[in-house]
């Protein structure tokens, strides 16, 4: 039997030599790993309406997917809130994003088609575009002239079908938001559908929190994926836009028909989590604030700055040594991980910094002044 699972073993030796080897590490420290953006996932609001929910007789389980028994109120309820919350024609409702996204990009560009991608974009994404039948081809990162020389070749090389945009709204381990005007102008250009991930921006970004595409949601050649449980606290995910996509996914995407459709309870507790977002303005000022203070800190205290969100990069370079420097930063007590290849490029391991309401501006300020002992910039 020690030989049977040999090849797995040897390549978790030659992880752990790299220093690219993970493990469960359990919740400890103040909170600057978590994507908890509003401290909305232990709150009062969404345990009472937890409370509420099962005094409703909310089931707790689905019992079978949507196409089955597993269509509940509560889901056709958030469905047709997050479609009105975010200004869009319908809405689907997913167990989580990253099978939503699996869905989208399996599902919805056909063969002959060109997905277009960020260079930056989500393993989902990847996926996704795997499974499905259209090219894929990527751009430079965040640059709208490179995109638009991308499509150029792609007609020049015979290219006739749709063309699909994928970008992510705010990205999850650099931190910058998307030049969604721009995209979106340029997709109109190529009669083109603009996707928009804006899984670490629903809740955060926009008017009420509705994410950096909120301007141009409304159109039908957008599509946006809100997830869950990020901003918003729960977990699952929202896919939305015009109704005949909504439709195409449901009888099509193997990613829905065939998984068990999430908890109604989960759908209930999202719900109450986008009327928190809706009606609590005082919520998102306070995390504006929060991250506003904790880019004036780092600037400060450690000479860092360049960031745009609440996801502030702090790039060390070397696998180990950014496993060495968010050790011994969760020794002083903050719960900050290391991020290695492949989930970022080579040569840019990071302490990926989350700035959430979980945290106070006492302890933020207090963590740079103690990474400012610790951390060397790359040269």
């Amino acid at each position: 039997m020690a030989e049977l699972f040999a090849r797995q073993a040897q390549g978790l030796e030659r992880l752990q030599d790299r220093g690219r080897y993970r493990s469960l590490l359990p919740r400890a420290g103040h909170d600057f790993a978590s994507n908890d953006y509003l401290g909305l996932a232990d709150s009062d609001v969404l345990r009472h309406a937890a409370q509420d929910a099962i005094a409703r007789g909310v089931p707790v389980g689905a019992g079978g997917s949507r196409l089955l028994r597993g269509n509940a109120s509560e889901h056709q309820l958030l469905e047709e809130e997050a479609a009105d919350f975010f200004g869009t024609e319908a809405a689907l409702f997913m167990g989580g994003g990253f099978n939503a996204n699996l869905a989208i990009f399996s599902t919805l560009p056909q063969q002959g088609d060109l997905v277009l991608y960020d260079a930056l974009i989500h393993a989902s994404t990847h996926d996704g575009m795997r499974l499905g039948r259209a090219e894929a081809r990527s751009f430079a990162h965040g640059d709208v002239g490179a995109a638009a020389d991308v499509i150029a070749d792609w007609r020049a090389d015979g290219g006739t079908g749709q063309i699909w945009i994928a970008v992510e709204g705010v990205y999850s381990m650099d931190g910058d938001i998307a030049p969604v005007a721009d995209l979106f102008a340029m997709a109109q250009e190529h009669d083109a559908v603009l996707v928009v991930d804006e899984a670490h921006a629903t809740g955060v970004l926009g008017a009420q929190g509705r994410g950096v595409a909120d301007a141009v949601a409304h159109h039908e050649n957008v599509l946006c994926l809100h997830t869950c449980g990020k901003g918003l606290g729960v977990s699952g995910a929202l896919i939305c836009g015009a109704q005949v996509l909504v439709d195409t996914l449901v009888n099509r995407a193997r990613a829905f028909i065939y998984a068990t459709a999430p908890s109604p309870l989960n759908a209930a507790l999202v719900r109450a989590a986008l009327r928190e977002v809706a009606e609590n303005q005082d919520l998102l000022r306070r995390a504006h604030e929060t991250v506003e203070h904790a880019h004036r800190e780092a600037a400060r205290l450690c000479g860092l700055s360049g960031f745009h969100t609440q996801i502030l990069p702090v790039i060390v370079g070397g696998d180990k040594p950014t496993m060495a420097l968010a050790s011994a930063l969760q020794e002083m007590g903050y719960d900050i991980r290391g991020i290695r290849p492949p989930t970022v490029p080579r040569g840019t391991a990071r302490l990926r910094l989350s700035i959430t309401l979980n945290t106070t501006t006492d302890i933020i300020t207090t963590m740079f002044s103690d990474l400012s002992q610790l951390y060397e910039a790359p040269q």
